[in-house]
């Protein structure tokens, strides 16, 4: 399936301005925002956390296939797509990410 289909199976995320990622340490390490060009990534990252309680690994391999063409896109065209970027790191380096809320 393409990323616009997955997309429509997820969860909506009515309600959420943004979603703050934060490594081990604490430190913020990205910001989604619910605005158009993230707003698709904002409802991915937002189904993964509800999932897996975070962005772990398997969470991101997961999100992976959601974004379906544009995992191709990004694995061939590094910095093109930071959010596909962040979850290919995740699995490579084997880190979480906690996920907050801005409601």
């Amino acid at each position: 399936m393409a990323f616009a289909d997955n997309l429509q199976n997820l969860p909506a995320v009515d309600g959420v301005q943004a979603i703050t990622l934060k490594d081990a340490a604490g430190n913020t390490v990205a910001t989604i925002e619910n605005k158009p060009g993230q707003a698709g990534s904002l409802r991915v990252y937002a189904a993964l956390a509800d999932k897996f309680g975070a962005i772990t690994p398997q969470a991101a391999a997961e999100g992976l296939e959601i974004y379906a063409e544009h995992t191709a896109d990004a694995k061939a065209n590094p910095g093109k797509h930071p959010n596909i970027d962040r979850l290919i790191q995740a699995i490579d380096a084997g880190l979480t990410f906690s996920v907050e809320r801005v409601a």
